[in-house]
């Protein structure tokens, strides 16, 4: 329905477009009591795909991955979907506008997605309050920058981020990895991003003090072009400022072996979606192996079927994320990853 239907008729739309659209229509199908209709369709209730990572319980290891849902305006609808857990963001301190349009761009023969949004939120304040309402999935904090806020004082505009979300959401996610800010990349050099995660790691240990409550798992997410020098670096990073965990990986700056039209292909921002499959798994499986396991790690990049989420898996990921292969094959993608892990189990 949704591929021989639904997404012929939204691709015939601007793709920043269709994000709102579809947003509006989600909203307004579940206020109309669709809600129960999403769950019977596409959720999966089974102990069995139940996991247990970094402390916290996972419904299931089928996330959405940080950009869907940005402002924090969607995550119990989108729970209905079936995710077992949902990431928001990238949010920055102050609200802002990200780059100009057109900014997002389907390059349909590659099953892809080019986007360079630049980190476009309403600001994290606002999100807080539409967090502090009903969670009914485990939520994921997805922190960044200011455009206008220099690298030296980078660590700041997390430490805001980190302060106002601390007691809404289950994990935090530190994003350094998106080439759509200027400079933003050049934060994951090893003393500029080990100085952000311990000056987060120490806030973590004071607020959990302050809210009597557990500290919050904090998560890195790099990207898929580092060398793998640098993802040895990651690797000592994580070591040494304690974190938690991995996201492997964001969007790539690369362009190698697209087929879609040259106008296309030379649009700059991030690229997402099946050309990512590969690499993404490579990184993986280098962190996987080369840290003896030493951390968990998210998989995201490319997952377009069961067989790509299980690959994610097998390679050493704990926990899949999906963004552009929810958008070219919709909510029933999420169903058919846990069908096949269940078949895994048995």
């Amino acid at each position: 329905m949704y591929k021989l239907v639904i997404r012929p008729l939204l691709f015939l739309l601007d793709p920043e477009t269709v994000h709102h659209f579809s947003f509006s229509s989600i909203k307004l199908l579940s206020r109309l009591g669709f809600s129960t209709v999403f769950r019977k369709l596409f959720s999966m209730d089974d102990p069995k795909l139940e996991r247990e990572v970094f402390g916290l319980k996972f419904k299931n290891p089928v996330g959405l991955a940080a950009g869907f849902d940005k402002d924090a305006k969607l995550f119990n609808e989108l729970s209905d979907l079936g995710f077992g857990f949902i990431e928001i963001g990238t949010l920055t301190p102050k609200p802002q506008p990200g780059n100009p349009k057109k900014r997002l761009f389907r390059l349909i023969e590659d099953k892809a997605i080019i986007n360079r949004m630049g980190f476009n939120n309403e600001g994290v304040f606002d999100a807080v309050e539409r967090l502090r309402k009903e969670q009914r999935v485990l939520i994921g904090g997805n922190i960044g920058k200011n455009k206008v806020t220099p690298n030296k004082d980078a660590v700041k505009d997390y430490l805001i981020c980190f302060d106002a979300l601390f007691e809404y959401v289950d994990y935090f996610v530190v994003n350094v990895s998106s080439p759509n800010t200027p400079g933003l990349r050049e934060l994951q050099d090893k003393k500029p991003l080990t100085d952000i995660l311990k000056k987060l790691k120490r806030e973590n240990i004071k607020l959990a003090k302050k809210y009597e409550s557990p500290e919050k798992p904090i998560l890195l997410k790099i990207a898929p072009d580092l060398t793998d020098a640098q993802l040895l670096d990651i690797i000592s990073i994580v070591k040494a400022s304690k974190i938690d965990g991995v996201i492997a990986t964001n969007t790539t700056i690369g362009r190698k072996g697209l087929k879609s039209h040259l106008t296309l292909v030379e649009e700059k921002g991030g690229l997402s979606g099946k050309p990512l499959a590969k690499r993404s798994t490579e990184v993986i499986r280098f962190l996987s192996e080369k840290s003896k396991k030493a951390f968990p790690i998210i998989g995201v990049g490319g997952i377009h079927s069961a067989e790509d989420a299980l690959e994610k898996l097998e390679a050493g990921a704990d926990l899949v994320q999906l963004y552009t292969g929810f958008i070219y094959e919709g909510p029933s993608l999420i169903k058919r990853i846990n069908k096949a892990i269940l078949s895994q189990e048995h």
